[in-house]
């Protein structure tokens, strides 16, 4: 009799420990290790004033310690219907060198600045809806104005699922592979992201995708990977990468995944306007040898 009671409580409290271990969560962070090729065409270098790009005539070589690679780590943070993206670093950066110093070009010492985008930007994301909401906060003259714009969630081309599955994270993910044609940025966007400043498009190219349907949501870390259901926890290609690293269930506060309320509503080419007129006015400034302005 006390053997059969046991073996029917030890039974119960497994099922429970599996229903709890695999009950996705409602809150929490996906963290993804992240690495991509560098692009030197779309590198922005200030030599003596002149803005010029590795390779073209009377330009310098790339600066010497410049990664061919780059490795950064990027999190979903998500709560119900919401979240937003975080990443470790900036992903471009400009570099200005100094060449003689000083007018005429005399007596000065070669130097490396890297600076970042002279605003900031953060992309939150409405899943129930399928909506990437960007925000952008520019600085000028000490004055922060911020705006945001919706677009939605885009659809790979020539999604091609397959049988082949693996665990990612703990999570069933089913491979698939689709063709995108993603932006590469010169600075403060991202691949993939229409939002991105004076995108020139990039070449056709195949991705490896494995994702989960284990998730209550839709998502992926490369905007134009989305696919219709689940959560992107892999991207291979010959240029980039994205892993998962973890999936915990953690708290997070409703106001941690919301866009600003006081955040201006403006068009997506409106933004694009306002990024590349920044960038204009931050570029300028660097090639008269002044210090970027907030």
């Amino acid at each position: 009799m006390k053997q059969t009671l046991f073996t029917a409580l030890l039974s119960t409290l497994l099922a429970t420990s599996v229903a709890l271990a695999q009950t996705p969560p409602t809150a929490g962070k996906i963290t993804y290790e992240g690495m991509r090729r560098v692009d030197l065409s779309q590198v922005r270098m200030v030599i003596n004033g002149q803005e010029v790009r590795p390779g073209s005539p009377g330009a310098p070589d790339a600066p010497e310690g410049m990664p061919e690679v780059i490795s950064f780590t990027q999190k979903l943070i998500f709560s119900g219907t919401m979240a937003k993206e975080e990443r470790d670093r900036p992903q471009n950066m400009m570099i200005s060198r100094t060449i003689g110093g000083g007018p005429g070009g005399g007596g000065g010492v070669p130097r490396e600045t890297r600076m970042t985008p002279p605003f900031e930007q953060t992309t939150f994301l409405d899943l129930a809806n399928r909506q990437r909401i960007d925000v952008m906060t520019i600085t000028k003259d000490s004055v922060k104005t911020t705006y945001r714009t919706e677009r939605p969630m885009p659809k790979p081309e020539n999604w091609q699922p397959s049988d082949k599955t693996r665990k990612i994270a703990g999570y069933l993910c089913h491979k698939a592979t689709a063709t995108a044609r993603l932006a590469r940025p010169t600075m403060g966007g991202r691949p993939g992201d229409a939002s991105a400043t004076a995108p020139a498009p990039g070449e056709a190219e195949t991705y490896t995708v494995w994702y989960t349907t284990e998730l209550p949501f839709t998502y992926s870390p490369v905007a134009a990977l989305t696919p219709e259901r689940g959560v992107v926890l892999q991207i291979e290609s010959d240029n980039e990468s994205f892993k998962a690293t973890s999936v915990s269930a953690e708290a997070v506060a409703d106001s941690a995944v919301q866009p600003p309320a006081d955040a201006k509503a403006i068009s997506s080419d409106e933004m694009n306007e306002l990024r590349r007129k920044s960038m204009a006015t931050f570029r300028q400034r660097m090639m008269n040898g002044m210090p970027p302005r907030n």
